[in-house]
């Protein structure tokens, strides 16, 4: 049987019956509205509290994201709420908001982290 068949062609998903996951990163939390465990691709919406900050991290492969709502920033500028930013393979970065925000998030890897 090939599993491919099993898999619709589309997923549909209710967001708002998804609870809200810390990270192990304070302030952050994070639903996961897709992951392919066998590719590392994910998507993402992440919830920051003000003053949340992720540590120093490489992106292993490009990495993009949308705010909805607030901002955050990191050394080479600030991604606010509307606006969109992505992100090579190999670059590194801290990021932080002041004012928190909501955020969709496409990985093709999960990032690696220095901490």
């Amino acid at each position: 049987m090939n599993v491919e068949t099993l898999i619709p062609d589309s997923t549909y998903v209710d967001v708002a019956a998804i609870p809200w996951k810390p990270t192990r990163f304070p302030g952050v939390e994070a639903k996961t509205l897709m992951e392919n465990p066998a590719t590392g691709m994910s998507t993402v919406l992440m919830r920051w509290a003000p003053g949340a900050r992720l540590p120093r991290h490489e992106h292993v492969e490009i990495e993009q994201t949308f705010v909805l709502e607030g901002s955050f920033a990191d050394h080479a500028g600030v991604c606010r709420a509307g606006n969109y930013v992505w992100r090579r393979a190999g670059s590194r970065h801290d990021a932080w908001t002041d004012e928190g925000c909501l955020m969709l998030a496409f990985f093709l890897k999960p990032n690696t982290f220095f901490d």
